[in-house]
């Protein structure tokens, strides 16, 4: 009975997007996640642990029977772990990409910085530091 199964693995992220060879470009060129495959309107970088993907949304509803419209606003992000999110940031601004926010240290155990996709999806990546103590907590 499929029940039994543990739900604790993700396979798969793949986003949606309106311009396969944008978003493309910008996973690939900008962010610099390596390239795997593509083919049938599905591109595949080379991730390890789960796997990424993005998806040509105009081809959405022979794929899940939805529409093709474009979210009004992100409904997520996709976080990379990274060494050096200083050295990110300086990269990624200077190949254009939108930086949202960062870097900036976070109380749970991350310095982050967040940039916007060619799809206005949330792109992150993240370096592991120390947590940082909360206020009124000891």
């Amino acid at each position: 009975m499929w029940l039994d199964a543990a739900m604790d693995r993700v396979g798969y992220v793949i986003l949606f997007v309106a311009d396969l060879e944008r978003s493309v470009a910008f996973y690939r060129d900008v962010v610099g996640v390596p390239f795997k495959l593509a083919g049938d309107g599905y591109v595949e970088f080379a991730t390890q642990g789960a796997k990424f993907g993005l998806y040509d949304r105009n081809r959405l509803e022979e794929l899940t029977g939805q529409g093709t419209g474009r979210p009004v606003e992100p409904g997520g992000e996709v976080v990379f772990l990274v060494e050096d999110v200083d050295a990110e940031a300086e990269r990624l601004r200077a190949a254009g990409a939108t930086v949202l926010k960062g870097p900036v240290d976070r109380p749970w155990g991350h310095r982050t910085l967040h940039v916007e996709d060619p799809d206005g999806f949330v792109v992150e990546l993240a370096v592991e530091i120390p947590r940082q103590p909360s206020e009124g907590r000891r």
